[in-house]
């Protein structure tokens, strides 16, 4: 794929494509590869923002047997879960386990863990969070892979999302007007195409962006079993002098072997006979596995595309950073490159993008998803065999039982955000709800006709009216997707709004 002029890359060029479209081939705003939960979701608030979005998906079936395993779940975290909501998709979602008021458990009640090392809701100290209002979404919840895909696909088919299943994106070429996506012996056309297709990206490779990091250490297992003699495995998680076993419900077990990803990389078949071998070595006893049903192997591999932009080519979710599913942070981190980027993006293809805004997408995703990447490699490290990561293990057991501890690493797992706009009730009505449109606003409890008129001078959506509780707030500008980028008190607002609404008066 060849790299592009960064001015010429970053232009919308209405002439170029109409030549485009005048040599017959249908030209689409966007095309994703990937039609997991991120590629849905992108392509949801692209549709939404009025852009023609086609994405392709080389499976021709979205079920499959491994969503359906407990292990199939996946808990969202507090940004996420905000996303969904201020987009109408959290209230469909069944979400079982959905908590309700997280702070309404007793106080022994584990809260998530750290390294397998639980941290409970009474060590919590949610005066830290003083913008957590009463109408707050919840800040974890447990959601079906499968469901959570039915949800979106559902979404993005309403919003005219054209969705070709079936179709695996071999190559890409991009020049001055967009980019030439390949499937085999089908050609597409587009003005930008997004990579959400994994970590094996071909997006990735394709676009020629470098993906460093660091090599695993452990070989995962995630299998549903039958077992002759189930009484010999301890319940829940088990960490031996060789490795971790855990069992959520009778058959169902992950398993870390640290052999330095060898097994996986193998590519060898995973056999009855085999997860036995591992699994007696690894629990020190003979344990008896009668049939195996389902299985799958990772690692703990953790690698960061070093730019997510590439001219006309951008990525997302893992196909943009891949590391362990330990903490499950890997789909919360994709949701968020989906909710920052749909915007942007689309600003981008209507014209209407200050300049430079693009540009934030990596800015802004990148230092997070090195975070991430750390947070995962930390849990590692202290999850070795052997006596240095016991000790580090035991060290981090006593911090985590301490109050500002405990804190700290449920910030972390819930990616509790103090620039993310609380959830007001205005006039009844919640920010989240009025945030259904995909739409920036400024939001002003003290109707000020300053702030109306300007506004409206730079047709910002506004919003004024009775507000329930409003945490020392007056005014605040809020992007579409929920961030803060002003408040009363912050200076100048045409400034603060120029660099996201192309407001400059």
């Amino acid at each position: 794929m060849s790299a592009l002029t960064p001015g010429l890359s970053r232009l919308y060029n209405p002439a170029a494509l109409a030549i485009t479209r005048l040599a017959g081939m249908k030209t689409y705003d966007i095309i994703i590869s990937g039609a997991g939960p991120v590629g849905l979701f992108l392509a949801c608030e692209l549709a939404l923002a009025r852009c023609s979005v086609l994405l392709l998906e080389k499976a021709d079936d979205p079920q499959s047997p491994l969503k359906q395993l407990p292990f199939g779940t996946r808990g969202l975290n507090a940004p996420s879960i905000e996303a969904l909501d201020r987009r109408g998709l959290f209230e469909q979602l069944e979400v079982p386990k959905r908590v309700k008021n997280p702070f309404g458990h007793v106080g022994s009640a584990q809260a998530g863990h750290f390294a397998g090392i639980p941290f409970l809701y009474g060590d919590i100290d949610t005066a830290q969070w003083p913008h957590r209002l009463p109408s707050s979404t919840p800040t974890s919840a447990i959601s079906e892979m499968a469901e959570t895909e039915a949800v979106l696909t559902r979404r993005a088919q309403a919003l005219g999302v054209e969705i070709r299943r079936g179709v695996a994106v071999t190559g890409a070429d991009q020049d001055h007007a967009g980019v030439t996506v390949h499937a085999g012996d089908i050609a597409f056309r587009s003005l930008w195409l997004v990579g959400c297709d994994g970590a094996r990206s071909v997006v990735r490779k394709a676009g020629g962006f470098d993906f460093a990091g660091t090599e695993p250490e452990f070989t995962g297992y995630t299998v549903r079993v039958d077992i002759a003699d189930p009484e010999k495995l301890g319940p829940g998680r088990n960490v031996t002098p060789r490795g971790m076993y855990f069992q959520s419900q009778p058959g169902y077990l992950a398993i870390q072997d640290f052999d330095g990803g060898a097994f996986h990389q193998s590519g060898m078949p995973v056999t009855r006979e085999h997860v036995q071998s591992v699994l007696r070595r690894i629990a020190g006893v003979d344990v008896t596995i009668s049939a195996l049903h389902v299985a799958t192997t990772w690692t703990d591999r953790a690698r960061q595309a070093t730019s997510y932009r590439n001219g006309r080519v951008l990525l997302a979710g893992d196909a943009a950073h891949i590391h362990s599913p330990l903490g499950g942070q890997g789909l919360n981190l994709g949701l968020g490159d989906a909710m920052n980027l749909g915007w942007k993006l689309a600003a981008t293809v209507r014209g209407e993008a200050p300049a430079g805004l693009l540009d934030t997408y990596e800015a802004e995703r990148h230092p997070l998803g090195e975070r991430v990447l750390d947070w995962s490699r930390a849990q590692v490290a202290i999850m070795r065999p052997g006596p240095e990561a016991q000790a580090l293990h035991a060290i981090f057991r006593d911090l985590i039982k301490t109050r500002d501890g405990a804190t700290y690493v449920a910030s972390r797992v819930w990616g509790i955000a103090a620039n993310s706009v609380p959830n007001f009730e205005i006039d009844g009505v919640t920010v989240n709800e009025l945030m259904r449109d995909g739409q920036g606003m400024l939001l002003d409890f003290d109707a000020d006709p300053a702030l109306r008129s300007w506004a409206a001078q730079h047709g910002v959506k506004y919003v004024t009216g009775h507000v329930l509780d409003r945490l020392d707030y007056h005014a605040v500008l809020v992007r579409p997707d929920g961030v803060i980028v002003w408040r009363d008190g912050d200076g100048e607002l045409s400034q603060a709004a120029a660099p996201w609404f192309n407001a400059v008066a």
